[in-house]
């Protein structure tokens, strides 16, 4: 006698196929948001030192005046 839990089961192929779509999706997704926000960190800390260091080569920007009226 065939063991029955050994027996494919074709609804549960297409149920875990489709899951797996799914995921994989949602991994893809997850990732290319990461390294979007990760790239966007490098680029936003990198603005920063570069002003840093070249803000003590300029002169200081002088305050602007208010206008009274």
């Amino acid at each position: 006698m065939k063991n029955p839990w050994t027996k494919k089961n074709p609804f549960m192929s297409m149920w875990l196929s489709g899951a797996n779509a799914a995921i994989g999706s949602a991994r893809g997704r997850v990732a290319a948001e990461s390294k979007r926000q990760a790239n966007a960190m490098m680029t936003e800390g990198t603005k920063q030192m570069i002003d840093m260091w070249t803000g003590a080569l300029t002169s200081p920007a002088k305050p602007k005046r208010k206008r009274n009226r």
